[in-house]
């Protein structure tokens, strides 16, 4: 399966991705290591090996992010259902650090969110981010998402509790208003 828009493209990552994924990881470990559980400090290429032959399953869609121009991978994203009989999914992105504030990350987010209601037939789509990220907040922003407040000890990363700031998108939020 891919989604593309013109400018990204989304596929699920394949085992040939772990050298290009490796590389972003380690350009971009300062930042993921601040926002996202996932990565280690001491991450390593067999690490990075086992994460993408463990990314298959029905509650769980994740896919490598790439400039649709050049195949060059920029990050990732994904939607992984957290309530099935009500159609609930978490969304995440992230971008490697040479490649933010380019518009990636929404185009990206915002085709796993046309995913994720078109082809899942999701509800609701949340989007949890800790309150200190505020590049991943506009990104919430521009999709056009509704921040629905902030939720105290949300999320854990490296043992501790933080706030998140929660915001959700629902079909309608994608239907053009007239």
């Amino acid at each position: 399966m891919e989604l593309t828009d013109g400018y990204v493209t989304l596929r699920p990552f394949r085992p040939d991705d772990v050298d290009a994924l490796y590389e972003a990881v380690q350009e971009s470990i300062a930042g993921l290591l601040k926002y996202m559980p996932v990565w280690l400090s001491d991450y390593t290429l067999e690490e990075c090996r086992s994460w993408i032959e463990s990314q298959t399953g029905e509650e769980s869609y994740t896919f490598a992010t790439f400039d649709a121009t050049n195949n060059k991978l920029l990050g990732g994203c994904g939607l992984r259902i957290t309530d099935k009989s009500f159609g609930v999914a978490d969304l995440s992105y992230w971008m490697r650090t040479n490649q933010t504030k380019r518009g990636f990350a929404t185009s990206a987010a915002l085709l796993l969110v046309q995913f994720g209601f078109n082809e899942l037939n999701l509800n609701r789509i949340e989007i949890v981010v800790k309150t200190d990220n505020i590049p991943s907040q506009r990104v919430a922003e521009k999709l056009g998402a509704i921040k629905e407040g902030v939720m105290r000890n949300r999320i854990v990363l490296n043992a501790r509790p933080y706030d998140a700031v929660v915001y959700s998108l629902i079909p309608q939020d994608l239907t053009p208003k007239s």
